[in-house]
């Protein structure tokens, strides 16, 4: 097996690792399946280690594949990152920028902002990811995930973009209706249409300053949803009240269709403040793609975040 040939099959074993499929891999790189199995069969013959299980849905990481995958995977982004470097260098960003971030948040504020990105720096191609599940950056191959929420503790760099508030609201007709609540007690007596993601139903919290602790307060109605702006759509057409970030029903607030409630108590989705945090693997911060689109969203979010003006 030649370089040349060894790299691709470096590649495309990662690939399959990562995503657990050989379509995928083929569709990545362009490629028939058989080829991608073919590489990777190669691989293994060099190596003399069987690193993967095949079975007829799914394909997973031998012990040895466990290993060599992430050996592999770290090698695979030091080259790119030199290759970055030494072709483009800090004045022209290159290269692909795998970007991770929640659907609604994705779909709001992340998107936007990639034409005016590409039109200043057209060598700079972008893959968007949308999900509202935790992902490893390492694991996956992402360059940067937006982490909405409470933050663990990683070895990965985090950078803050915004502090999260929350704020309960309804339409103006579902309140001349059903009345305004006037304490968070009163929600009991409401249609409150709830998120339900992948870590469960989301709790409602509200406290009454800064000094206090916050209080969940349940809450129940005919609809819960994984996809917040479908609770939002709702919301509008006068079903409910829903709890959610000023980021994703900022326009709503602003053109009306929605009105906050509950306006002397804090809102919140969790016990403690939460926050939005841009998260990378630290060797990405030698990237000069990343440095670039991290300038480019912070500049374009604000100190103030334009969705709280």
């Amino acid at each position: 097996m030649d370089n040349s040939i060894r790299l691709l099959a470096l590649r495309l074993f990662v690939r399959v690792a990562m995503t657990g499929s050989f379509a995928d891999a083929a569709r990545y790189y362009d490629l028939p399946a058989s080829s991608v199995s073919r590489h990777i069969a190669g691989l293994e013959r060099t190596l003399g280690q069987r690193l993967l299980y095949r079975h007829t849905r799914a394909v997973r990481l031998t012990d040895a594949g466990e290993h060599y995958f992430r050996d592999v995977q770290r090698v695979l982004d030091s080259l790119d990152l030199a290759t970055e470097q030494v072709v483009g260098g800090a004045k022209r960003p290159q290269g692909v920028l795998r970007i991770n971030a929640p659907v609604a948040f994705g779909r709001r504020h992340i998107a936007p902002l990639l034409a005016s990105f590409q039109d200043e720096h057209p060598a700079v191609e972008i893959e968007l990811t949308l999900s509202d599940a935790f992902i490893d950056p390492v694991q996956e191959g992402a360059d940067l995930v937006i982490r909405v929420g409470v933050l663990s503790d990683s070895s990965l760099v985090a950078r803050k973009l915004a502090t999260q508030h929350f704020v309960a609201c309804a339409s103006p007709v579902y309140l001349k209706r059903h009345g305004e609540p006037h304490h968070p007690d009163e929600l009991s007596e409401h249609n409150c249409l709830v998120y339900k993601g992948t870590r469960g139903v989301q709790s409602w919290y509200f406290q009454e300053s800064e000094s206090d602790q916050a209080q969940r307060y349940p809450v129940k109605g005919n609809l819960y949803s994984n996809n917040a702006e479908c609770l939002v759509e709702a919301a509008l057409q006068g079903q409910g009240i829903v709890l959610f970030p000023t980021w994703l029903v900022f326009d709503a607030l602003r053109d009306g269709g929605l009105v906050p409630i509950l306006k002397s108590y804090q809102a919140l989705g969790e016990a403690a403040r939460e926050g939005i945090h841009v998260i990378y693997p630290e060797n990405r911060l030698r990237s000069s793609k990343v440095a670039a689109f991290l300038e480019h969203l912070f500049l374009a979010v604000g100190d103030l975040p334009y969705w709280d003006h």
